[in-house]
């Protein structure tokens, strides 16, 4: 197992952040090739940062990648992402990322 952390400080582009209209979401599975995105508010300087816990070793800059992409596509602002993978490729991490962060936003997405 491997503990990663990652801190993205508050953006100053506001044009794309919509205020959050759940307090949590959780989605997908800890199984072969998954995850689990657990998405929510939390007093973070208006940064996000994101937990990950996974069975793989030695990929922080893969994470790292896909974290930020995901960080400058939706802006997030005092949001707190738990991942708990079991393996998944960047594109799997992509996706349940998005759909959590989708859900979290409600309608407002």
């Amino acid at each position: 197992m491997e503990h990663l952390e990652f801190d993205f400080p508050a953006s100053t582009d506001s044009s794309r952040q919509t205020p959050a209209r759940r307090d949590s979401v959780l989605v997908g599975v800890v199984s072969s090739g998954n995850l689990e995105v657990l998405v929510e508010q939390a007093s973070l300087a208006g940064g996000c940062r994101v937990i990950v816990d996974t069975s793989i070793r030695g990929y922080g800059a893969i994470w790292q990648a896909v974290l930020a992409d995901f960080v400058k596509r939706y802006r997030p602002r005092d949001v707190l992402v738990s991942i708990n993978d079991a393996g998944a490729s960047p594109a799997v991490v992509s996706l349940r990322l998005d759909q959590a962060y989708e859900d979290f936003q409600g309608d407002a997405a």
